[in-house]
Formats: structure tokens, C-alpha cells, sequence
């Protein structure tokens, strides 16, 4: 039996133990983030969408990861100051994590087998635009790159997938987090 996502020890960007259970019957939105990508300006349309549904249950849990050409270099302090003051994010930050190959956080892991396939809104894949930049994409079930979104419902149930294409304010991933939001705890 698998281990619910919010029972995974996770760290605090600020290096304290915890949990995501502390999060209990809000929605939330499990990203990998980096700082040196070209997906980066995600994290101003992430806090805006974290303000705008924070009230309604809403938490954005943002895992730095540096698996992706290093785009992550910085210490988790050095994270946490380029966020805040580039971006204004007030949204939870983690501990820099590994969420490919053997070394991925256990979090990842669970992540994925909940929903091994990502929802691209996209005309083009995602995986061919990298492919375009001579990068050969992770196969599925795998990571694709920077700023996957995760969608985990109010019970713990992983819901949804999306590329790391698909922006937080696209229609989609907003419908999809307005439905989850909508429906009560079990």
C-alpha cells in the first residue's frame, strides 16, 4: 500500500521537519520550481493564482529541484531570497529535492504513480520543444522538466497532472483547481 502524499516527510526551505499533512483538507499544487529556467516567470503567475484562491482552501507547495541542466545551483537560502524578492512569493517553499531518477524524493515517487501521465494544454509537446534544443526528454512516467504542476484534492488523492508548459493561469489547470476547490472534504 502506498504511503498518502501528505505523510511523506518533507523539510521547510528553512530546514525544519514536517509534512504536507499539515495541509489536511485544502487543494494543492505540488510543483517543481527552478530558478535559472526559462519556465522561471511561472512563480509570479503561481503566487497571483495562490492569492486569488488561498481563502478558498488553496496551498502552492513549491520543491525546488535542480535536475534539469542545474537550473536550481543556489543553496535553499539563496532560493528562498531570489523567490521572495523577485517574485513576492509568499506560497510554502521546500527543501531542494531530486524528482527524477533513482535518487527521487519518495514524494515524487507517489506523485507520480498517482498520475504517471502529465495533461499538456499546449499545441506543440513540450517534450518536442526540448527535443528542438537538442535536450532528449525523461520518458513518461518521469519528470518532464522545471514547473510540473501536481494536483492533490482535499482528501490526499493526487487528481491531476500538468506539463510543465501548461501555465498556472491556464484555463485548464484553473478549471481543474476551481473543481477541486468547489467539492468538500470526505
Amino acid at each position: 500500500m502506498s504511503t498518502p502524499v501528505q505523510q511523506i516527510p518533507v523539510r521547510r526551505i528553512t530546514g525544519e521537519d514536517t509534512t504536507l499533512g499539515e495541509y489536511n483538507g485544502k487543494v494543492l499544487l505540488i510543483v517543481n520550481v527552478a530558478s535559472k529556467c526559462g519556465l522561471t516567470p511561472q512563480y509570479e503567475a503561481l503566487e497571483r493564482l495562490y492569492r486569488n484562491y488561498r481563502d478558498r482552501g488553496l496551498v502552492i507547495a513549491g520543491f525546488p529541484a535542480n535536475d534539469f541542466n542545474s537550473q536550481e545551483p543556489g543553496s535553499n537560502a539563496d532560493i528562498q531570497t531570489f523567490c521572495s524578492t523577485n517574485y513576492g512569493v509568499d506560497f510554502p517553499l521546500f527543501e531542494k529535492i531530486t524528482v527524477v531518477g533513482e535518487a527521487k524524493h519518495p514524494l515524487y515517487s507517489a506523485l507520480i504513480a498517482a498520475q504517471p501521465k502529465a495533461i499538456s494544454t499546449s499545441k506543440t509537446l513540450f517534450s518536442d520543444d526540448l527535443k528542438r534544443y537538442g535536450i532528449q526528454p525523461n520518458p513518461e512516467p518521469e519528470i518532464l522538466w522545471n514547473f510540473e504542476k501536481f494536483i492533490v484534492d482535499r482528501n490526499g488523492k493526487v487528481a491531476a497532472r500538468f506539463s510543465p508548459d501548461t501555465t498556472p493561469d491556464d484555463p485548464t489547470l484553473v478549471q481543474a483547481l476551481e473543481a477541486e476547490l468547489a467539492k468538500s472534504q470526505l
